[in-house]
């Protein structure tokens, strides 16, 4: 049978299978299975196994469950009531406050669990009230907390980052390194467009009438918040660029730093620890099903010369590289709107970093703006993760409307931001670089 039938049937299959709303883990592994057996036969569907295998026994991928644990227990030890509570204190006299330390304290998530749901969820819970409550344009509120959320896609140690860095054999260490900078450009930007857009329009977050004075020990003694969240921080940051332990074995020493913190707080139980680990179960199971799938369905896309055609049509293509480039960033975009960030990443990694290298691009580089457009694909719908995140805590009176509003803004955002770091790619390789320096 011809290969371009085959990859024809392939990519033909997965559209109408994902339209159909079946599991993308098990449609990506079914379309595989066939192809195979119509191109090689039953036999050949030993090399699905030995993938799987190989896949199943990856160290890299042994940080993700850890990431996860890590999470979870931050996000049950009571860690984010306490930030919110010295967040609200400081903001209290300024205009947008309320939204500008939600961004704040979604950022410090972000450096401590590195997944995006905990901080949607936690902020749904904690700031949306209050913000509502003292009259805050409901869709301003909604976009900052879906916007801050997905600063956890980009900012270290990320599970998103990870799953990219071993798909592109780059180095976890590095990617992280790539991310803080733009991370942290991404999270002022959000800041400065709340604080320009309650300048210009003060009704849409109000100051409150009325603000307790409290007395500056009282407001610096809330600070105390801040001391676990920077203890979990250094203990996984610190332990990687200091050389003492790699990227997996930090995730164990941010494990440690979050049981530790749980302590402290008092939340640590045998309850709240089985409530963590099934989390981290379900959330591990799906990324490693993803990852069988997709692996699985690459090997045969490359096996019947797919890569290598795509590869020659890039080369033949008489355009300027910023234009493949565009294009390619379009597409993942538009993926965006129907597939989880695990599974674009997973289909279009080992098809993209090809072309990217061909073109003289930084596979480094390029993996920030991969992140940047992972972002887009949280807040924009039909399936925007944190869109259904917030959708879960919205009060009475609060529509998914509403919502998607909200996410305009900060979408366009993120657009102007992913087209200055491609204007400017030393904004992202310079820290990499700089402690790739430091290590030797």
């Amino acid at each position: 049978m011809e290969s371009s039938f085959v990859l024809l049937f392939m990519f033909t299959s997965l559209i109408v299978f994902m339209l159909s709303g079946a599991g993308l883990a098990f449609v990506l592994g079914a379309i595989a299975f066939i192809s195979t057996i119509l191109l090689w036969g039953p036999s050949a569907l030993i090399v699905a196994v030995l993938n799987t295998f190989e896949t199943m026994t990856s160290e890299s991928l042994m940080a993700i469950p850890l990431y996860v644990l890590m999470a979870s227990i931050l996000q049950k030890s009571a860690i984010i009531d306490a930030l919110y509570d010295a967040m609200e204190t400081w903001s209290a006299r300024l205009n947008g406050g309320l939204a500008v330390g939600t961004i704040i304290i979604c950022t410090i998530l972000a450096a401590m669990t590195g997944v995006v749901g905990a901080a949607v969820a936690a902020m749904g819970i904690l700031a949306l009230p209050s913000m509502l409550s003292r009259g805050y344009h409901p869709p301003l509120a909604l976009g900052a907390i879906c916007a801050g959320g997905t600063l956890g896609i980009l900012i270290p140690p990320s599970v998103v980052t990870i799953v990219y860095a071993i798909t592109a054999q780059i180095s976890i260490g590095q990617m992280f390194a790539a991310g803080i900078v733009p991370g942290l450009i991404l999270a002022g930007s959000y800041i400065a467009y709340i604080l320009i857009r309650t300048w210009i329009n003060p009704a849409l977050a109000p100051k409150p009438e009325q603000v307790d004075d409290l007395p500056l020990g009282v407001k610096l003694a809330k600070l105390k918040s801040l001391i676990l969240p920077a203890f979990v921080v250094l203990g996984v940051l610190g332990s990687i660029y200091t050389g003492i332990a790699t990227p997996t074995e930090a995730a164990a020493v941010g494990v440690l730093g979050a049981a530790m913190s749980a302590m402290v707080t008092r939340r640590l139980s045998f309850t709240m620890l089985s409530g963590a680990a099934t989390e981290t179960l379900r959330v591990t199971a799906m990324i490693l099903w993803i990852t069988i799938g997709a692996r699985a369905f690459i090997s045969v896309f490359v096996a019947t010369g797919g890569a290598d055609s795509i590869l020659g049509f890039v080369e033949s293509f008489e355009a300027s590289r910023w234009i493949i480039l565009g294009v390619m960033v379009l597409v993942l975009i538009f993926l965006g709107l129907f597939l989880d960030e695990i599974g674009i990443i997973l289909l279009c990694v080992p098809v993209f970093l090809p072309i990217i290298t061909t073109l003289d691009f930084d596979p480094l580089w390029f993996g920030v703006l991969f992140m940047i457009t992972a972002q887009m694909a949280y807040i924009t719908p039909p399936f925007g993760y944190t869109l259904f995140y917030l959708k879960g805590v919205l009060p009475d009176g609060i529509g998914i409307g509403q919502v998607y509003r909200g996410v305009i803004p900060f979408f366009l955002i993120q657009v102007g931001v992913l087209i200055l770091f491609a204007v400017f790619p030393d904004l992202v390789t310079w820290l990499p670089e700089a402690l790739s320096q430091v290590g030797k």
